[in-house]
């Protein structure tokens, strides 16, 4: 079977939440996943659920966990690019069915990584490999390379009327 590569990226929310349901169908269909997510870390409940009864899914945290405004600092660099790597092996490898790159866009826009390094991702991957990059502006090269193109675009958030993230909804 051919795999695509898919992107889920725009201002509103339900990208990674997306992502995430795409694994839930491969895992029910007998694939297994690997998802790397940049820029985050902690065990948020998506996480702590797939760890604890999803053996098929590999997940990997390629970031500090913080927003990064302005320049990254150079451990936010280093980490984004090891996590390229170890996405680029784990869709190159066949092993998987679906590759996640979650907020490698947003790893681009912050200056983590270079969008050459994001097109050399899509091209490294195996055949069969259905490869899913998340996260806000995608890099308009990206989008071109892209079998599949989904904008989250936000008309009305509560978050804009100061709620807070909430345990089991958005982390």
């Amino acid at each position: 079977m051919r795999g695509y590569v898919h992107i889920y990226t725009g201002d509103g929310k339900g990208k990674t939440t997306a992502a995430l349901g795409l694994t839930l169908r491969a895992v029910g269909a007998g694939h297994k996943v690997f998802i790397g997510q940049f820029i985050k870390q902690g065990e948020f409940s998506e996480i702590l659920l797939l760890r604890a009864r999803f053996p098929e899914v590999t997940i990997a945290q390629f970031g500090r966990g913080c927003l990064i405004r302005g320049r990254p600092m150079p451990e936010d660099v280093a980490l984004a690019r090891q996590g390229l790597q170890v996405l680029r092996e784990a869709a190159a490898s066949g092993c998987y069915g679906v590759v996640i790159a979650d907020e490698i866009h947003c790893a681009v826009s912050a200056g983590c990584l270079e969008v050459e390094s994001v097109l050399d991702l899509i091209a490294a991957r195996a055949e069969s490999v259905e490869l899913i990059l998340t996260g806000r502006s995608a890099h308009p090269r990206v989008l071109e390379q892209a079998d599949l193109v989904t904008e989250m675009r936000a008309v009305k958030h509560y978050f804009n009327a100061g709620v807070a993230a909430r345990t089991g909804i958005e982390m």
